[in-house]
């Protein structure tokens, strides 16, 4: 099985990946006001675990400066992922990611926005340490769409490898964490959000 191509979705290069969507049927006629609605979850970011529940990973918005962020997100910006399971010490028990990209498209038919994000420093402090399981060459693209008939939610994993750049104890969690991402368990957390997004009556 190979890797959609995607519009705004990195090339797979190395390393494990993952095609993650969900797609809910509409009456043509609600599609604009449900893609509002889906557009205003897409960027609430802080807000993911609440459309996906308690054993859903805890997302938080940071500035490009590392302070707390109460908007929507913007290139630059990085997001501090609390995830189920052993926590990355290094960095105080979170992952983090910086928002590389945010792409809009739109044609006579459909419109999406992308977002992209990378492994990241912790922006919190000075380190230059990959604050992540999975090393900064790893992307995952988050992607909404709407069609003539259906919204899509999607996160699109590319180039996913362990993050060997860390103290003992952090490479064995990244590994663990990192081959369990690779094998699937990574997708089912990322399928709880595609359909935890379009959720909504």
């Amino acid at each position: 099985m190979k890797p959609k191509q995607i519009r705004g979705v990195p090339d797979q290069q190395s390393g494990g990946f993952h095609d993650t969507e969900t797609y809910v049927k509409y009456d043509p006629s609600l599609l604009p006001l449900k893609y509002g609605i889906l557009k205003k979850r897409f960027f609430s970011v802080s807000q993911w675990k609440s459309y996906c529940g308690e054993a859903y990973a805890a997302f938080k918005l940071y500035t490009s400066n590392g302070q707390p962020a109460d908007r929507d997100p913007q290139k630059g910006d990085f997001v501090r992922i609390n995830i189920p399971g052993p926590e990355e010490t290094e960095a105080k028990g979170y992952d983090w990611v910086e928002i590389t990209d945010i792409c809009y498209y739109e044609d006579a038919h459909s419109e999406s926005i992308t977002m992209t994000c990378r492994p990241s420093r912790n922006p919190t402090d000075k380190s230059k340490h990959i604050a992540h399981f999975y090393s900064s060459k790893a992307t995952s693209t988050f992607m909404i769409q709407r069609d003539s008939t259906y919204l899509k939610a999607a996160v699109y994993g590319r180039n996913e490898s362990p993050n060997f750049n860390a103290s003992f104890i952090d490479i064995v969690r990244n590994l663990m964490v990192a081959i369990g991402g690779m094998v699937g368990i990574a997708k089912i957390q990322w399928r709880q959000l595609t359909d935890g997004l379009l959720d909504f009556v």
